[in-house]
């Protein structure tokens, strides 16, 4: 689990730093104590363990949530995990999401998170849906409904934007691969507009 640090994190010089600085290492393990307390029916032990795991670290994650391995919390400050939220193997999470619910549902409501997927900064997953395997999850967007494995969305409501080639883009952590993608999204948008208005004019 450590390795998802070094490899992933270019601030993160050798292993021993994740083990001596880096919090969202110190958050996530001191989360898995909390899940396992949680597990052996010691609710409040670990409730108490999650609530000095947010004051200290900034990083809540309820000790129900199932979280896999090869985890990177990058950062981790402001991340939000809640209950019934589930997140696969391989993932690389920002700083700042938010996986939580409506607010409208009960029981099973949070979002599940697929292996290898890349979540930007900033982030927020609302509701009992899907993020598929391989997907990337631009920076900022609200995602209200499920993607499909291995597509590119951005925006607020976010939207597909492109397709992810990687298998597993959390690995690479390349945010900028959107880059040309919404360029000619925003700049092909607006060329769209100015053609129309052409067309109108002469036609209109």
């Amino acid at each position: 689990m450590i390795e998802a640090f070094k490899d992933r994190d270019p601030a993160c010089g050798s292993y021993s730093w994740a083990l001596l600085y880096l919090k969202g290492y110190h958050s996530l393990q001191s989360y898995r104590v909390a899940h396992a307390l949680w597990n052996q029916g010691r609710k409040v032990l670990a409730l108490a363990l999650q609530s000095r795991i947010s004051e200290v670290f900034a990083v809540d994650i309820h000790p129900a949530a199932k979280i896999g391995e090869g985890i990177l919390l990058d950062h981790g400050t402001g991340l939000v995990i809640g209950e019934t939220a589930v997140v696969g193997n391989r993932v690389s999470l920002m700083q700042g999401i938010t996986l939580g619910g409506t607010g409208k549902e009960t029981g099973d409501r949070h979002p599940k998170i697929g292996h290898g997927a890349l979540i930007g900064a900033g982030a927020t997953i609302l509701g009992n849906l899907s993020v598929g395997e391989g997907a990337m999850v631009a920076a900022g967007s609200l995602v209200l409904k499920d993607i499909p494995p291995h597509s590119m969305v951005a925006g607020n409501p976010a939207k597909i934007v492109g397709r992810v080639e990687e298998e597993d883009p959390s690995l690479s952590m390349k945010h900028d691969a959107a880059k040309d993608l919404f360029e000619h999204t925003i700049f092909g948008s607006a060329q769209g507009k100015v053609n129309g208005a052409l067309h109108c004019e002469h036609k209109c």
